[in-house]
């Protein structure tokens, strides 16, 4: 999926002119950094397009080994990975953690709602310059994921055999040319958090959106992550775009806040609650059913 989406020469105009602002806004808000000096919060950036030709570029570029369709999971050793001070992963439902260890056995249904006015600037977005880039597609409404969601897990691996990124590649399953995530999930220890944090990559041209997450534990073993978070060094979502070969451009959007609540209902079904948040306004709430395939 590297070819450039085709956009009618408006869609093509607004997607181009809304590039710009969000570029613009990257140098006004962002602040240049040397790589050495972030590099908790570096991962893989993108070409042109995104598409799912990022996975191959990124193991090119890194030399890693890729494989497509694993069987494995978004943090393959869960307890290992997260445990930390202020987080025991072993009080987190069994089956929540089997959905991370395992997320390549799992299938999905999924269901979106967009809110008012923020839905309006997410349309726009969406329908421009996520066409254009093949990349965070983000559904507007519950008919686009009434036939599902398919979803493939990519394993990256070191020459020694260390998984270094999952990839999480979702499209609709009504329109799998439309990429809602190309995504690279990781945990990572970062300055400003007690416990390792999960850190979700999510390339665009010649840099990522990336979010850092901070995971609790809430009534019944539920998984939260959250990116809520004031310092830079912590949890929150950030916008990185390269600066040359040594040094990246970091805005850290505070306004903008993602919370994922995971957990088994009462019939042992694992599900997600998503909601972003924008200046304190609802942007988004995605509702996922997890169940094995």
């Amino acid at each position: 999926m590297t070819a450039r989406p085709k956009l009618g020469w408006f869609r093509a105009l607004v997607a181009t002119l809304g590039a710009w602002f969000i570029y613009r806004l990257i140098a006004i808000f962002g602040r240049t950094h040397r790589r050495d000096d972030v590099a908790w919060l570096l991962g893989p950036m993108g070409g042109e397009v995104i598409g799912d030709s990022t996975y191959q570029e990124a193991a090119d570029a890194e030399g890693l080994s890729i494989e497509r369709h694993a069987s494995g999971g978004l943090i393959p050793h869960f307890e290992a990975q997260l445990g930390g001070d202020g987080f025991e992963p072993a009080k987190v439902n069994a089956a929540v953690r089997e959905f991370y260890e395992h997320t390549g056995d799992f299938a999905m249904d999924v269901w979106s709602k967009a809110y008012f006015p923020a839905n309006l600037a997410l349309a726009l977005l969406v329908t421009t310059i996520s066409r254009q880039v093949n990349q965070l597609n983000f559904p507007l409404s519950p008919l686009e994921t009434a036939l599902g969601m398919s979803s493939e897990i990519i394993s990256m691996r070191t020459p020694d055999g260390v998984v270094k990124y999952t990839g999480w590649f979702r499209t609709l399953a009504a329109d799998k040319t439309r990429v809602l995530y190309t995504g690279f999930y990781m945990t990572r220890s970062v300055p400003g958090e007690r416990a390792p944090c999960v850190k979700v990559v999510f390339p665009m041209p010649n840099g990522n959106a990336t979010v850092i997450l901070r995971p609790t534990i809430d009534a019944g073993g539920a998984l939260v992550l959250d990116s809520s978070g004031g310092v830079f060094t912590g949890a929150g979502f950030y916008r990185v775009q390269a600066r040359g070969a040594d040094r990246v451009r970091v805005w850290h959007i505070k306004s903008l806040k993602e919370h994922f609540r995971v957990y088994a209902d009462d019939t042992g079904k694992v599900r997600c609650d998503h909601s972003v948040k924008f200046l304190g306004l609802p942007v988004l709430k995605l509702h996922y059913k997890m169940f094995r395939s």
